[in-house]
């Protein structure tokens, strides 16, 4: 009878191999870093938000010292203030007056302006009491934040880096690839093939029980039992990303002088989350271990995409805001929220993200934009704020490499505000000539006089510039592609072909709506009568100065009309999907301000003055229509009115009885019974715009 210890296998023994311990994680995932999957749990992704960045642009550039309070201006309000002003208990929604009362030291900047007639953005001293002669810049902080992701981009390998500007102050990185590359030369156990070829094998455990994470802010588990545990290659890929991370902040830091929170972690959404858990100057790390700790204390209205409607809707639904309590609806009741928003809220809730991080950081549209208060009574008003915005569009359409053909827009859209009504003018960009100042700025005046020229302008209470449609420039020889139209100018194009018409001729549309009141159509008269005719004038010039260029390209001028109540989505930029704080407050919406005076003159800037030529327009006076309109058009006016009268006269010639036919007892009755539009002849069962044929009987 053999011993029970016999058959007790030993570590030592020969002839029974010491068992290796395993990772969870294989080596197909491993491999799958290179490529920048977004499957693989080894994924490391990094956030990294400047710390009040405008109060800091401002900090940096007075030469300030950054423990002092600051707070930036903008009219009477505040957008940004720095961690030391905060402390007083200051934020965004209180006005200068308020907020010098909780802290006398506070230093107040007001933001860059642009002045009616200036051709560069400037900082005034004065500039919050200009409101109705100035117009908010961002471009100093634009600028700062180009400098910023240069020097994040020179501070990563250039072949192994994938970087996504977010906004003007935020910045996604996949360190995925330099991870692995990283993870290769620290540990070379890795570098061979997978056991028996078979990627689906495990890794070896790491050959460590400790991670230095230095000063990162670690995100615990909240058990005993998850801290205790060894890291595993998930946790060595993230604190290989940490020390990148802490790097980079460091290098903007030297070489710029801004500060800025990070976060770590495998994906956007919880990367995001981490940067603002800890601020100003701190990182954090969410490790996979930690992430359901992390969320279950935190409301899901914090979360990106869940902080408006449909968060308020869930809140509703479900009667909470944590994620936690969320965590308990199974995926059928999270459907009620809608099939594919269910899904999302699922998965999102519970750290899963698969979006990737895009490197393609150039932007898609440019936006100028200025709210009145008080608002605005004329064209003549209306075109000064156009000469401001076309100058501080193309300002920035220079930086995007506009004169050196590398970036063109495709499209210029004007959005005005009168009342509850928003209404847009969109017209193509012309390809053939370059981009200019003045192009743009005879495009805008051209799609407002459109505006003024349908009535109902006045008074403005905003008014915005935008170009949009931003493709590569052309280098060398064109392609049969550049020559088709596509994309925003061509839904332009297909807009304009349906409401172009010759000038002066009301349209059967409008006329049936207006119940043949002709005197619509001409717009309003007698006080609104010159207002109506400087629009007519911009538009006649502008067809004279873009006859000749229209000729040779098909687009020619092209007008389109889009009419939208107050509450839809305002006109910003058509092409980004995430909403960037570059625009936030480039639209000025103060309390209150002192009316502009109508007798302030605009200089146009006298380096590139618009090549727009305005003739005075002899008019005559129809007493029909009790309008002045000019003299070229009274032939074709003429003709209208002959024409009206020409149909008045036939419809009352149908009215009349008409004898009976020759040799038939029954008579002619005095109206056709069929339906207005169908031919004789055709039957019931026609379709609209055929009829039967009818052939005659021989003999």
């Amino acid at each position: 009878m053999s011993s029970p210890a016999a058959f007790a296998s030993s570590p030592l023994s020969v002839t029974s191999p010491r068992r290796i311990p395993k990772s969870r994680f294989t080596y197909k995932q491993l491999h799958q870093l290179k490529s920048y999957s977004t499957t693989t749990p080894l994924r490391a992704i990094a956030h990294v938000d400047l710390d009040a960045f405008y109060a800091q642009c401002e900090t940096v550039r007075l030469g300030i010292d950054p423990t002092k309070p600051l707070a930036v201006q903008q009219w009477q309000g505040l957008i940004a203030i720095n961690y030391p002003a905060r402390a007083f208990g200051l934020n965004r929604h209180i006005t200068s007056a308020e907020a010098l009362k909780l802290c006398p030291d506070l230093i107040m900047q007001h933001v860059a302006t642009w002045k009616e007639g200036d051709e560069k953005w400037a900082y005034h001293e004065d500039a919050f009491t200009h409101i109705a002669t100035h117009k908010v810049s961002l471009d100093p902080y634009r600028m700062e934040s180009r400098k910023i992701l240069k020097c994040i981009k020179e501070a990563l390998p250039e072949k192994e880096q994938r970087v996504e500007k977010a906004s003007i102050d935020e910045v996604f990185m996949d360190l995925s690839a330099q991870v692995h590359t990283i993870l290769l030369e620290r540990y070379p156990e890795l570098q061979g093939p997978p056991p028996y070829d078979d990627p689906t094998e495990y890794l070896p455990k790491p050959p460590t029980t400790v991670l230095d994470w230095k000063a990162d802010a670690l995100v615990g588990t909240g058990t005993e039992d998850g801290e205790e545990r060894d890291p595993d290659w998930d946790d060595v890929c993230l604190v290989i990303a940490s020390e990148i991370v802490r790097d980079v902040r460091a290098k903007v830091k030297e070489v710029l002088g801004y500060t800025c929170s990070g976060g770590v972690a495998r994906n956007k959404m919880l990367a995001k989350l981490g940067s603002g858990h800890k601020k100003p100057n701190q990182q954090t790390v969410i490790r996979n271990r930690a992430v359901q700790h992390f969320l279950g204390e935190m409301k899901f209205t914090k979360i990106r995409m869940l902080g408006g409607k449909l968060g308020d809707e869930a809140v509703s639904m479900f009667g909470t805001d944590t994620v936690k309590e969320l965590l308990n609806q199974p995926l059928e009741q999270l459907k009620r929220l809608g099939d594919d928003t269910g899904s999302w809220l699922y998965s999102t809730i519970r750290g899963e993200d698969n979006s990737e991080v895009n490197p393609r950081t150039q932007i898609k549209s440019m936006l100028s934009a200025k709210s009145f208060r008080p608002a605005i009574n004329s064209f003549e008003q209306g075109v000064r704020w156009l000469r401001i915005f076309a100058a501080d569009i193309f300002s920035r359409c220079v930086e995007e490499g506009v004169l050196e053909n590398k970036r063109r827009p495709r499209t210029v859209n004007l959005h005005h505000r009168q009342g509850a009504q928003t209404r847009s003018r969109q017209s193509p960009i012309p390809q053939g000539k370059p981009l200019s100042e003045a192009m743009l700025f005879d495009m805008a005046k051209n799609l407002l006089a459109q505006v003024v020229v349908d009535g109902r302008a006045w008074p403005c209470a905003n008014l915005s510039l935008s170009v949009g449609g931003f493709e590569d420039g052309v280098q060398n020889n064109k392609g049969i592609g550049g020559f088709l139209v596509r994309g925003e100018e061509a839904k332009a194009m297909n807009n304009g072909e349906k409401d172009r018409m010759p000038s002066g001729e009301p349209s059967t549309k409008r006329r049936k709506g207006e119940k043949g009141n002709i005197a619509n159509f001409f717009g309003a008269r007698d006080e609104k009568r010159r207002d109506f005719d400087a629009a007519r004038a911009a538009l006649k010039a502008h067809r004279e100065s873009t006859k000749d260029d229209s000729e040779g390209d098909e687009t020619g001028e092209v007008r389109s009309e889009v009419d939208s109540e107050v509450g839809n989505e305002s006109p910003a930029d058509t092409g980004r999907q995430d909403y960037s704080s570059e625009e936030l407050y480039n639209d000025d919406t103060p309390p209150s301000a002192q009316k502009p005076s109508e007798t302030d003159g605009f200089d146009p800037p006298p380096q590139k003055p618009p090549k727009i030529h305005q003739k005075p327009i002899e008019t005559f006076f129809c007493p029909r229509c009790n309008a002045h309109l000019p003299s070229t058009e009274k032939g074709e006016h003429d003709d209208f009115h002959y024409a009206m009268d020409l149909s008045k006269e036939i419809r009352q010639e149908e009215k009349k009885p008409t004898p009976t036919n020759a040799g038939r007892e029954t008579p002619v009755p005095q109206k056709s019974s069929r339906k207005r539009g169908r031919p004789p002849g055709s039957g019931k069962d026609a379709r609209k715009g055929q009829a039967k044929l009818m052939f005659g009987r021989s003999g």
